[in-house]
């Protein structure tokens, strides 16, 4: 396991105290960790559409999400380097946000996810 030394420094910072990659029992683990919470697989999603997105647009693709949340959550992306975050210098400053090869790694497991649950929402249907 190898791959895995040093990956405390990519965890999510909320999780650093309670959890290494050590007492992960399975990578699977580590998967869902990185993308945990509400919003992140929603904004991976997004981006794998629309190769650049800007952070005011995040708001309009997902405007559930409090600018707090989605600064937060892109932070972390950009942390855990599956998001590129590039700022502009101009007033006000112009910030994109793209996926990097990691980031596009993930896109094929959230397309499966996705077409799971249409299946399962369908099949949950017809139970009805």
């Amino acid at each position: 396991m190898d791959y895995l030394k040093g990956c405390e420094a990519v965890m999510p910072e909320d999780r650093l105290n309670k959890v290494s990659c050590n007492h992960y029992r399975c990578e699977i683990e580590i998967t869902l960790e990185i993308l945990s919470g509400k919003w992140k697989s929603l904004i991976l999603w997004n981006l794998s559409m629309h190769e650049v997105i800007r952070f005011n647009e995040f708001r309009k693709l997902i405007p559930e999400i409090t600018q707090k949340m989605l600064t937060q959550q892109l932070k972390d992306l950009a942390q855990n380097e599956l998001v590129k975050k590039t700022i502009y210098p101009q007033v006000p400053p112009m910030v994109e946000y793209r996926l990097t090869p990691r980031g596009k790694a993930l896109i094929p497991i959230l397309a499966a996810m996705d077409q799971w649950g249409k299946k399962f929402v369908d099949e949950f249907k017809h139970k009805q």
